[in-house]
């Protein structure tokens, strides 16, 4: 039987990395995740796998160092908060262009500014439209609870090396800091230099190469045409990852009148906003999206003709509900119910706000 641990879901991070063999962390400390790197700390991983972690001097400092790990082909991540984040938006760019694997965990705190240590998911927009500069996509994960916090590492590399493309695991500050018990995985070794070679000798730079052309790792292409046709198959690798990595759960949907689409944290406080109306007669289902990018927009499109209305519920002032819209495509009313500033609602006020539209 697997070994269950009751742990935060920051602890939850921090366990996954060693166990799925990452090679190294880069951090600077933030609520609220700072647990990520003080459980590291703690575990002194170097002493038994041989995984670096490195606090560095800043949040900028530390997606470079990830850049420069990741052009080594190396398992490497890091995680802030809000923020801390926001001063990383450059490398990630930077990351995307490169077409460089990572894992960048964001534990999401209130704002805009400085903000709150409590928990929002006012980041949405920024995670999924890119947040830097330039026309580039960053695969995006929204865990729900810890057990999600701690699979979503592995989750994340495997899909940031298929797809040489930087991975974020997009939590809130209520999942980072709950403490649930988690089913511990068997753990995988650090991968040899000679696997990293067979996966990654193409593009990485791996020393001195014996047959072929030393790789260059760079994003800048003076020249409009290179710079255009780099976009494009850039483009046609997030069509890919479009097609076949959209995830999702749903929840009592399928002989729903109306649905509520909610992630991370609020997509379990919405699970109770279901019992409540289906106690009152009212059939009510929940879609969760576990991937918000690439969103699960097929499956909701699928959902949108048997309801009466929808109900985007998110702890911002409405960003994920523009997706909604723009799917539902005015076939069917959508609704926003948001709480701001770290503030997180009952089951009871959501349902109270769901009788309101519906009676509209």
């Amino acid at each position: 039987m697997a070994e269950k641990i009751l742990m935060k879901g920051n602890e939850a991070i921090a366990y996954a990395a060693i166990n799925c063999g990452c090679d190294g962390y880069f951090g600077y400390p933030i609520t609220p995740q700072s647990e990520v790197m003080e459980t590291l700390m703690s575990e002194k991983p170097w002493e038994t796998t041989g995984m670096v972690v490195l606090q560095a001097e800043s949040e900028t400092s530390s997606i470079n160092m990830v850049y420069g790990g990741a052009c080594c082909g190396k398992k490497v991540m890091t995680s802030s908060s809000s923020p801390g984040i926001s001063l990383m938006c450059e490398g990630l760019s930077y990351l995307a262009g490169c077409e460089l694997p990572c894992l960048v965990v964001n534990v999401m705190r209130g704002g805009p500014g400085l903000g709150t240590i409590q928990p929002s998911q006012s980041d949405y927009f920024q995670a999924t439209k890119g947040g830097g500069h330039g026309d580039y996509r960053t695969i995006v994960l929204a865990p729900a609870s810890v057990q999600d916090m701690y699979d979503y590492v592995d989750l994340s590399f495997e899909l940031a090396f298929k797809y040489r493309n930087p991975v974020m695991i997009l939590g809130d500050g209520v999942v980072g800091q709950m403490m649930e018990k988690v089913e511990l995985r068997p753990a995988k070794p650090r991968r040899t230099d000679e696997e990293i070679r067979a996966l990654c000798d193409s593009w990485a730079t791996l020393g001195k190469p014996t047959s072929r052309r030393g790789n260059i790792v760079t994003s800048l292409a003076l020249e409009a045409d290179v710079m255009e046709r780099h976009n494009i198959h850039l483009q046609n690798k997030y069509a890919t990852v479009e097609a076949k990595e959209a995830r999702f759960e749903t929840y009592k949907t399928d002989d729903a009148d109306y649905l509520i689409v909610a992630f991370g944290c609020m997509s379990r406080i919405c699970e109770n906003v279901v019992e409540l109306a289906r106690q009152n007669g009212i059939k009510l289902g929940v879609l969760r999206p576990i991937t918000l990018y690439p969103y699960p927009t097929k499956a909701l499109d699928a959902l949108v003709p048997q309801m009466k209305s929808i109900m985007s519920v998110e702890l911002n002032s409405g960003q994920m509900v523009e997706d909604v819209r723009m799917i539902a495509n005015g076939r069917v009313p959508v609704h926003f119910y948001g709480r701001q500033g770290g503030a997180i609602p009952s089951p009871e006020e959501i349902y109270e706000a769901f009788i309101k539209t519906i009676k509209k």
